[in-house]
Parts: C-alpha cells; structure tokens; sequence
C-alpha cells in the first residue's frame, strides 16, 4: 500500500524534508490547513519526487478559479503527482475565522468540485468555459488567463468527508474520497464504504480512497506510552465536535460527544484527554511499534483504500520508525 506522510517541517525545510521522507521510502506528502498556508510547502516539496496532496484545504473561502489555477501549476511543477483534496469545515469556522459563507454544505461542495472540474477540462481539453451551479458561475476565459494543456494532465479532485451525505456526493462528482483520520473500523465498513457505494452506484469511472490514519507509534513501551498519551489530546478534541458524533455513536460512545464538548467550551482540555479510555485510543487510532501499525492499517482498510495518510499528531516520531512503517506496509 503506498504511504503519505504528512508534511511537518518548519516551511524554509519543506523541500529537504520531503526529499529525507522519499530516501524512507515514503511514496507522497500532505498538508492539512492548520497554523500555516497549506499550498506552499507542497510548491517546495513539489521537485523532490514524491506525490504531493492537500489533505486538505478549505473549499468555500476559496474561488474554484483560484483553486484550479493552484492545482495546475503543483501538477505541472511536481511532474503530474499533485492531488487536490477538498474539505468543507464547520460553520463556525468558515463564518468566524475565515470571514466566508456557509450554507448546505454539501451542495456548495457539490458545486465547487464541478466549478473546479469544468474550468480544468476548459484548459486541458479546449471547452468553452460555460459552468452555471448554484452557487459558482464561470463563463469567461480569455487566452492571457488559460495556462492551455497540463503535459501530466489535470489534477485529480478529492473530496475529505465523513458523513454519509458528503461521501455519498464524493462518490458520485469527484476523483476520489478522503477519509477522515477521527474514524473506526467499524464506521469505515458500515457507513463509509456503504455511502461509496450509493454515491458510485454503476459507475466505472476512476475513482479512489485514500484513508487517513492517527498513529499511536513507538518501539518501546516509554515511546508507544508517550505517543498514546499525544493523541489523546487530538481525540478529545475531535470528539467534542458534533460532526465526529456519528463515529462514536457506531461505537455506543455517543454520550461522550456532549461531555467533550461543554469542557471544551469551558476550556478544560486536559480533563477532556483524561476521559479518552484505551479502548478508544485502540478503536479509533493504530497504534503498537511499526510493524503492528501497518498491519492494522492493512487489516482495517487494505481491501478498499488505494493508499494511507499517517499522521504523527503530538509527539515525536524517529526517521527510523517512519522507514519501518513504510517497509511493513509496502510488503
């Protein structure tokens, strides 16, 4: 299974630390919208000859034009291996934080990926330019503004989703499907894959996920406590979100959502890690030395998913346990 490695380096690094991550054996980076842009440490990282992936940027503050225009040159500076990933965020996050509009998530979501699709087949194929959704219209493209045919292509279109509705609108507009990292075995098998397949229906157009997986990894019982104890953190603050209920309640831990919440707005986030009990770190988390965690990664998610995004959240990880997580899942 090919690996992703999320892309944690300060930005004036990101292109050496892509290039360490590839001499690995990692097959690709990502970013993810957090404290930094999440497009320019892919533009440094984009020559060193792995894949590169939002995974992912925020879709609605964002114009599908300039959302396409980014895609295209990652795509033809990386040599055809860049996927833009897409995500929605909540309302309070796109209102307050980012000052933009929200409303039906999931069509708005809907009418990007297809805004972002158009404007690329316009510049890679010759179509007039004539897209009319609900909420994005793009019906003009002079030739000082069409960067013309992609020689790699045009960029793949992933949608991040978790919830039926917005997997099921991945399945049936866009290239591909990322699985939310706050998820379980058992959520992945009962609601995801059964939403893919709504969404696919008779499709045979390609179509690809790739899961994002929160990795509890160390090689002695002092590393592999220590990185359990990190992602606790990260846990309980999914968890207090009400979008991330659906996974808990596929587990009977639903009544925990609302308890995470009310502490978080209270600011009490210690005490939120504390009610994340072991039985949910394992459920909703990889976690033992490398080689465990590739096998669970491969036993919960290896018959469906074209790949695996790692993610590391909290505590130092060793070059040393990255290469024997690559070479265990890559047998």
């Amino acid at each position: 299974m090919p690996v992703d490695i999320w892309l944690n380096a300060p930005l004036a690094e990101s292109a050496s630390r892509a290039a360490r991550l590839r001499e690995l054996g990692v097959d690709g980076v990502f970013t993810f919208e957090g404290a930094h842009d999440v497009f320019l440490p892919l533009t440094l990282a984009a020559t060193s000859g792995v894949d590169i992936m939002t995974n992912v940027a925020m879709a609605f503050p964002r114009s599908p034009m300039h959302l396409a225009h980014t895609a295209w040159d990652l795509q033809s500076l990386s040599g055809g291996r860049f996927r833009l990933g897409l995500g929605s965020q909540i309302r309070t996050h796109i209102e307050r934080r980012y000052g933009s509009t929200w409303s039906e998530p999931v069509e708005r979501m809907r009418d990007t990926v297809l805004a972002v699709q158009a404007i690329l087949r316009a510049w890679q194929d010759g179509e007039r330019l004539d897209y009319r959704g609900r909420f994005w219209q793009h019906t003009l493209m002079t030739p000082q503004f069409d960067p013309g045919p992609n020689p790699h292509g045009a960029p793949p279109v992933l949608v991040g989703a978790l919830g039926p509705r917005m997997t099921t609108m991945a399945a049936e507009v866009a290239d591909g499907l990322l699985v939310m990292p706050f998820n379980t075995e058992r959520h992945f098998r009962e609601r995801t894959l059964a939403a893919v397949a709504q969404g696919r229906g008779d499709s045979t157009r390609p179509f690809e996920i790739i899961v994002e997986a929160i990795v509890a990894m160390g090689n002695s019982e002092q590393e592999l406590l220590e990185a359990r104890r990190a992602v606790r953190n990260l846990l309980a603050f999914y968890g207090s979100t009400p979008a991330y209920r659906p996974v808990l309640e596929v587990e009977g831990w639903a009544e925990l959502q609302p308890e995470l919440n009310l502490l978080s707005k209270q600011g009490r986030w210690r005490e939120m890690a504390g009610l994340i009990e072991d039985p949910m770190v394992d459920a909703l988390t990889v976690s033992g030395t490398p080689v465990e965690c590739a096998e669970l990664i491969r036993t919960r998610f290896g018959d469906s998913a074209a790949r695996a995004c790692c993610y590391f959240p909290g505590y130092q990880v060793t070059d040393a346990a990255i290469a024997d997580l690559v070479t265990a899942l890559h047998s």
